[in-house]
């Protein structure tokens, strides 16, 4: 009877409060809400599996932290990821008739923003193009996915987190790629942070430094960004086509203004911003090495953030060795589209580039540092894993739809 009355009186939405949701999945447990396997999400009720391996609550945008109990009778091997495809959680192994309880945190948010004052030029929500409203990125919902051929949740706790935020902004090789078998380093990022520190990743395929502001996607990120918080910042894929040109933005001046505009913005909300070079493409010459196509970007970045005093992430030479220490033969592993893809890479690429990133985080952000795992802390791109020694679940979200920009 409990059970009945926690069912019914459980808040649809949680408020700003601290208040926690409490979900078992393979028995009743005192003050939890049992979930059978066949309750289909239901926006009235508030909570639902979406399909037979994603689970959603409907929240508020914001941080929250979710504690998972994983294990049960069984031997179980669980990997979670969270909104679209966001790797929280990689291989969690349990032993048979044991649990253990493993804590993160994920950020949400609508397309929503503060309406501007009477008069002033502005918009009420960022202007998402058709295909994207209504996604997982944008909806009221916080979703996780578990996968593996062994899983098991037993129980979940979702809470208000109170914690620095790291706003991802940028290009398709950033964004939270929607479906297999894209993926980008911003989706992989959270694997590499404790429950101390929230990813939330703006980044978007096909975007410039012009369009992400023109498009109110810049403006979402500074709503909710706050003294403490953490801006990633790389573009530069699609900035430098000049084919192009209402978003073209040249890299000796326009570049470089806009790039000054985003560090301004962040530091008066007194959030650290930090420049990351692009990722290079995958183009061999005759010798095995990479050919540069970003011109002369990349220094450009480097620029700023030497005359500017803004941290950097120099990504560009990190890949470059990357892809070089796999050679042309079997660089193409790293990569989306079994490889004829050359600029979005695949799960295994993408996390790579996660690594090498969370392992530069902490010299850039040292007010963060110590919520970078131990084992990211490092990372040598001359000796990457091995792709054959690579292995995450996939999604059950595919597409063939190749990613945008290039």
């Amino acid at each position: 009877m409990r059970l009945l009355i926690a069912m019914l009186t459980l808040p649809l939405a949680l408020p700003a409060a601290a208040q926690t949701a409490r979900f078992a999945f393979d028995r009743a447990a005192e003050g939890h809400v049992l979930v059978a396997p066949d309750a289909r999400y239901d926006a009235a009720r508030g909570y639902g599996w979406e399909d037979a391996g994603r689970f959603s609550v409907k929240l508020p945008e914001g941080n929250y932290r979710v504690t998972l109990v994983l294990g049960g009778k069984q031997a179980a091997e669980t990997t979670v990821k969270a909104e679209a495809r966001r790797l929280m959680l990689e291989a969690v192994r349990t032993p048979a008739g044991r649990t253990v309880t493993r804590s993160f945190v994920v950020n949400i948010r609508t397309p929503q923003l503060p309406p501007p004052p009477e008069n002033a030029p502005g918009g009420t929500a960022v202007r998402l193009p058709e295909g994207e409203a209504g996604t997982a990125t944008w909806d009221d919902r916080l979703t996780l996915e578990f996968l593996g051929a062994s899983r098991h949740v037993s129980r979940i706790a979702i809470e208000p987190a109170d914690v620095p935020t790291v706003y991802l902004v940028g290009d398709s090789t950033v964004t939270d790629q929607r479906a297999e078998p894209a993926a980008s380093w911003g989706q992989m990022l959270p694997r590499f942070l404790d429950d101390g520190v929230a990813v939330a990743n703006h980044a978007k395929s096909g975007e410039t430094l012009k369009s992400f502001l023109t498009g109110l996607r810049l403006d979402k990120a500074l709503s909710r960004m706050r003294k403490g918080d953490v801006l990633l910042i790389q573009f530069g894929h699609n900035d430098q086509k000049a084919q192009w040109p209402q978003t073209y933005a040249d890299p000796v001046r326009t570049f470089p203004a806009w790039l000054r505009a985003y560090v301004a913005e962040a530091r008066r909300r007194g959030a650290t911003p930090v420049l990351v070079t692009s990722p290079e493409r995958r183009n061999f010459d005759d010798a095995g090495r990479i050919k540069p196509s970003h011109g002369d970007y990349p220094d450009a970045v480097r620029r700023v953030a030497r005359e500017d005093g803004v941290a950097l992430i120099d990504l560009t030479p990190m890949s470059v060795t990357f892809y070089e220490a796999l050679g042309p033969a079997r660089a193409p592993l790293a990569f989306n589209d079994g490889g004829k893809d050359r600029t979005h890479h695949n799960n295994y690429g993408a996390y790579e580039l996660a690594h090498m990133v969370a392992s530069q985080l902490g010299a850039a952000v040292p007010a963060i540092a110590q919520h970078v795992v131990p084992e990211a802390r490092s990372y040598d791109p001359a000796r990457p894993l091995a792709p054959e020694q690579f292995a995450l679940p996939a999604s059950g979200l595919r597409s063939d739809r190749r990613p945008e920009g290039n």
